[in-house]
């Protein structure tokens, strides 16, 4: 018969191992952030101190607060079960966030909460767990936690998490270039927590205060992924599933073309990655984003939903449901929401390319003479220069039967030779960088003439046709007030 034998890991090599799961810094601190929201904190502070001769990262919040026996359960590894039923404003899952995120940054982990007037902390050390391979928590009298500069940030009840020996968000440097690399990474923080608390930085989630987050005094501006603030946004009609008899909200949205953001707006999502990697599935639980940029292989990322979002809302009820992992930093939908995403992609990709070619598709319908003309043959697409454009004709009645003949394998020539792949990789990366005229003010009445001249002749010309014409070339979007006032002056 089988005995029991009991077989505890080595706190060593466990604590060692569990500093490998794959977090950075921004995750790290999230994973922080979430223990201080779950604490009901409206104001978290995110400070970072290089001055000292040990640097120090703290995560100061005006929660709740612990006791000395709270604070001992949230230093144990596993604190909570992840299938025990939880309150739906809880963030965490497994009872492992604040350790394994701390130790993935740094080697001591100090936690002080003041709860009532009374001031508590505790200490993990890794350098004191590798001396004596066992799970030694110290625990710290009234003098010692005193002691800590950043325990007098705390003005009534709240906690204060305490990052020491930044070994690794540090990465052994020191002097300008231990400063260059944890300004570099502060950045990326600010904007992650900007995007993944960005809800609760508005102040929308229902039954909660808005919750303010600031990085070395600096305030975190929320980041909506979904431009709702732009009138161009398209709002599409919300889809409900249930897992059971819990509902699943999936809401489609359509960002407006990149010409409708204000400069302000494009600059904001421009920095956050490019529209292409940004498309897709944006997963939230609680209304903390946990995953987000991922069609999940129904569909490939391509420019026909790269303006397409889907928030995907689901309560903590359902972890299990979504596999979320240790870091929240994956969620895999169940199967009745992948089939309702599937047919929710191709609605938005469908809206998405008309957003995206709605310029092109305009100036179709509101010009009689587009320059450039796209045909679908046999499965293929190709664009070619539009051969009777005025312009064109105008100048081949004045060339001879070889003169319209090289015209035209000019024109053949431009049509192949476009530099399509070239563009498509300017344009989906930096699309407002994208500029074909340069302005030149001392060549804007020669071209005018010269329009008129190859159009016209000496013979008067119908206005809104000269005008339709004009605004096809582009050559004058810059001016098109100069170019009302000639077609004015010259037509009257």
């Amino acid at each position: 018969m089988a005995r029991d034998h009991h077989l505890p890991p080595s706190a060593a090599c466990l604590s060692a191992s569990m500093r490998d799961l794959g977090y950075s810094l921004e995750t790290a601190v999230a994973d922080l952030v979430d223990n201080s929201i779950s604490a009901n904190a409206t104001d978290i502070s995110i400070v970072c101190d290089l001055t000292g001769a040990s640097p120090t990262l703290a995560v100061v919040d005006n929660g709740c607060g612990m006791n000395e026996d709270e604070i001992v359960d949230a230093m144990r590894h596993g604190t909570a079960n992840p299938k025990q039923k939880r309150s739906p404003r809880d963030l965490g899952r497994f009872g492992l966030g604040l350790k394994t995120a701390s130790f993935s940054q740094c080697r001591s982990l100090t936690v002080i909460s003041a709860k009532n007037a009374c001031l508590s902390g505790a200490t993990w050390s890794l350098d004191k767990i590798d001396a004596r391979d066992d799970w030694i928590l110290s625990i710290l009298d009234d003098t010692e936690t005193s002691d800590f500069p950043q325990s007098r940030m705390l003005s009534g009840d709240g906690t204060v998490i305490i990052w020491a020996e930044l070994d690794r968000m540090l990465e052994d440097q020191i002097g300008g270039r231990r400063d260059e690399i944890v300004n570099e990474k502060l950045d990326v923080l600010e904007k992650h927590l900007s995007l993944v608390f960005h809800r609760y930085l508005s102040g929308e989630i229902k039954g909660r205060k808005k919750v303010s987050i600031s990085i070395n005094g600096h305030a975190i501006q929320p980041f909506d992924p979904f431009c709702r603030n732009n009138a161009a946004t398209q709002i599409l009609p919300q889809e409900v599933v249930y897992i059971g008899e819990v509902a699943v909200q999936l809401q489609p949205y359509i960002l407006p073309h990149h010409s409708r953001l204000s400069t302000r707006e494009y600059d904001f999502y421009q920095n956050r990655s490019d529209f292409i990697s940004n498309q897709g599935a944006y997963i939230y639980r609680n209304g903390r984003l946990m995953a987000w940029g991922d069609w999940f292989r129904l569909i490939p990322k391509g420019e026909s939903t790269k303006l397409a979002r889907v928030q995907i809302d689901f309560p903590n009820s359902l972890d299990e449901s979504w596999t979320i992992d240790i870091k929240k930093s994956r969620a895999r939908p169940p199967h009745p929401v992948r089939e309702r995403l599937r047919q929710i992609i191709s609605q938005v990709s469908t809206r998405s390319t008309r957003v995206h070619r709605g310029r092109g598709q305009k100036l179709f319908e509101e010009n009689t003479a587009p320059i450039w003309e796209r045909y679908a043959d046999h499965g293929y697409v190709r664009y070619v220069v539009n051969s009777e454009h005025p312009v064109l004709q105008g100048l081949g009645e004045r060339l001879d039967s070889d003169g319209k003949q090289q015209l035209s394998l000019l024109m053949e020539m431009v049509a192949t030779a476009l530099p399509i792949e070239m563009i498509y990789s300017d344009y989906s990366t930096n699309p407002r960088e994208i500029r074909q005229l340069l302005p030149d003010d001392n060549l804007f009445m020669d071209r005018l003439l010269a329009l008129r001249q190859v159009i016209t002749g000496s013979t008067a010309a119908d206005k809104q046709t000269f005008r339709e014409i004009l605004k096809s070339t582009k050559l004058f979007e810059n001016n098109m007030e100069l170019a009302e006032q000639f077609i004015r002056e010259s037509f009257a």
